[in-house]
């Protein structure tokens, strides 16, 4: 498994939260919502920019769009709120360690 990627339980619990996905009314990609929410992580837990993310996520402008449309329709929000009140979500705790105060990632894989 690549560094920050989703186990295949971690994405079957976000998975039905995620706007465009089959079935439902919204777009989505052609490489689907796990490899923009994985390249999403991959950013972050690195602490790159969005131009140095790599090709195997596809083009980072179509990523960064993306991640800013769902940021703007509140999205993330309602995904991070869905997961702090699951009380099987064993890594809803979002703590200062994720990312120390010279920018140095501390990520993990887990949701």
């Amino acid at each position: 498994m690549r560094r920050y990627a989703l186990r295949d339980d971690q994405f079957s619990r976000i998975e039905t939260l995620l706007p465009g996905r089959p079935g439902q009314v919204g777009r989505n990609s052609e490489l689907g919502n796990r490899l923009f929410f994985e390249a999403v992580s991959w950013k972050f837990c690195a602490g790159v920019p969005w131009r140095d993310l790599p090709e195997r996520f596809g083009a980072w402008k179509n990523i960064r769009t993306r991640f800013s449309r769902w940021a703007k329709n509140g999205v993330w929000e309602r995904l991070f709120k869905t997961l702090a009140n699951d009380p099987d979500n064993e890594y809803a705790m979002i703590e200062a360690t994720i990312v120390s105060l010279r920018g140095e990632s501390r990520c993990g894989t887990g949701l």
